[in-house]
């Protein structure tokens, strides 16, 4: 009985979160080049109706300011862009990409991984036969990667600044594709879909 009315509870909150306005989430990234320190932005939207825990967990996060300080730390150049560890706040680059927020998402496998599509990244599937998400890493679809449908939760798409993720994928980078100059998420907020394009104006 207790797990009924805690499944209840669960289903009603994100129910309800479904219900609010719908919003998107803005990023803005810093980092260096030589002196100049350089900043871009873009926005994820959400894709509740497939996704909707996913959804709700990666809104959390962005409310709590999870976000803030960790690095984009997996670019591959017109591919993919990748974020969302917290142990990329360390200067340890041999961790960076192993973290999380300490639990796991089920899998909510239902998109495909298309130009713009935003996924949870996740163990390979001989570790992780239940295609369990990383609760928290994400990576951005900079094209159509057709060899990742069926294995990760697509749970968004980008709703602003393709053109801002691309320039981040070329940035230099180590032989794990982590950019030698850190690439730092310094602002992570949600925004009514509705008021984006005033706030999108710089993407």
């Amino acid at each position: 009985m207790i797990k009924r009315l805690i499944a209840l509870v669960v289903t009603l909150t994100v129910t309800s979160s479904l219900l609010s306005a719908k919003d998107v989430a803005v990023f803005e990234v810093q980092w260096k080049e030589g002196k100049v320190r350089q900043t871009r932005s873009f926005a994820i939207g959400f894709d509740e109706e497939a996704a909707p825990y996913t959804v709700y967990n990666f809104q959390k996060l962005v409310k709590s300011k999870f976000f803030l300080k960790t690095t984009i730390h997996r670019t591959i150049p017109n591919y993919l862009v990748q974020g969302g560890d917290p142990l990329t706040k360390k200067k340890d680059r041999n961790v960076m990409g192993t973290g999380g927020p300490g639990y796991t998402l089920p899998a909510e496998i239902h998109l495909k991984h298309t130009r713009g599509a935003v996924a949870m990244g996740a163990l390979p599937v001989k570790v992780n036969p239940k295609l369990e998400s990383n609760g928290s890493q994400f990576y951005i679809c900079l094209t159509n990667i057709p060899t990742q449908d069926g294995k990760d939760t697509v749970f968004g798409h980008v709703a602003g600044g393709m053109d801002a993720l691309i320039e981040i994928s070329h940035a230099v980078a180590d032989t794990n594709n982590n950019p030698i100059n850190a690439i730092v998420i310094t602002k992570a907020y949600l925004i009514d879909e509705s008021k984006l394009g005033g706030a999108a104006a710089k993407f």
